[in-house]
């Protein structure tokens, strides 16, 4: 196989949740390796218990920078980064421990990317909750201080990017700013290009109905105004009630939502199982899966790893600039 497939970390997510399990039954799925050369940012205990409990036939590699990739399907290759204890794992509660070594998972995996080590990384599903505990949520792209992301959501040919995430509606109107818009569709124009779409269109929802108020004639149609005259193909504001049916009809590559739901909700309606989630923002592809760590479902071996699966496949589709991952698997 050839040695252009990018490298891709997978970072395993919460120990205490379905991460680890779902990420060894998608390395053990054998769609993964024609595309990429995968390799898991975390621990080797982590991942010899994953192994265990799916009752799958895989060995464990630990893999140093510079070492030869081995194209072998029963290997699990695995960068060693902080340590985390078996016995410290208690499957389906929310610790602070578990949101330390999470945190430092993803800043390893983030430090690689950055220094060309790594062409796209994955993070497994996290626990918010134990990363707030342990201090660690600015190793999610998106609660960086210094320069956040912004969330991506696609499900077949609906593509959303989103101004605003997780803030109380009546705060959503104050962040709508000429210049937060406008560096929220340049983003997306320089990213939708690097990942092979060209010069691509794309749509900005307005915030209010009919996408008329003053947050439309003060600040996104001058952002808009302002990217066009840069060469982007932008259209907008566009009637919120309509413009994500366009994106499905095709008349669009990609959708700018205000906030979370205007944007969720369009997306899990038209297809949520096949969400696929980037991170706009790090200078590398950045995804990840659009559940959480399912602690109902943790430690019983049993859990679903086909987002995960299509969320690494996304990520090496993307850092090749092929655009996303469309077959099914």
């Amino acid at each position: 196989m050839s040695e252009a497939r990018p490298l891709i970390g997978i970072v395993p997510g919460d120990p205490n949740g379905i991460g680890p399990e779902v990420m060894v039954r998608a390395l053990a799925s054998g769609h993964l390796k024609a595309h990429c050369r995968p390799v898991v940012i975390g621990c080797s205990a982590i991942v010899e218990q994953a192994i265990a409990l799916t009752g799958l036939s895989l060995r464990i590699r630990s893999h140093g920078d510079g070492d030869r990739w081995l194209d072998d399907d029963g290997i699990i290759e695995v960068i060693e980064s902080a340590p985390y204890a078996v016995d410290a794992v208690r499957y389906g509660h929310d610790l602070p421990e578990a949101g330390a070594v999470s945190g430092a998972w993803l800043d390893h995996a983030d430090r690689l990317a950055r220094q060309g080590l790594l062409q796209g990384t994955v993070m497994g599903p996290i626990s918010a909750k134990a990363m707030d505990m342990a201090g660690t949520l600015a190793s999610i792209a998106s609660h960086r201080h210094d320069d956040p992301a912004y969330l991506l959501l696609r499900s077949g040919r609906l593509v959303i990017a989103h101004l605003t995430d997780h803030i109380p509606l009546r705060e959503v109107s104050a962040a709508i700013t000429q210049d937060a818009v406008f560096r929220l569709i340049e983003k997306l124009a320089q990213a939708l290009a690097s990942w092979g779409f060209g010069n691509a269109k794309i749509a900005v929802a307005g915030f209010n109905p009919h996408a008329s108020g003053t947050e439309e004639s003060g600040a996104i149609a001058p952002a808009i105004q302002r990217a066009r005259a840069q060469g982007i193909d932008v259209e907008g504001p566009i009637s919120p009630d309509t413009v994500f049916r366009h994106c499905i009809e095709g008349r669009h590559d990609a959708v700018i939502a205000m906030y979370h739901d205007q944007g969720h909700i369009a997306i899990k309606t038209w297809g949520f199982a096949g969400n696929n989630v980037v991170f706009l923002g790090p200078p590398y592809v950045h995804t990840t899966v659009a559940h959480g760590v399912a602690h109902d479902l943790a430690g019983k071996g049993q859990a679903d790893c086909s987002m995960l699966l299509n969320a690494i496949l996304n990520a090496a589709q993307l850092a090749s600039g092929r655009g996303f991952f469309t077959e099914q698997v």
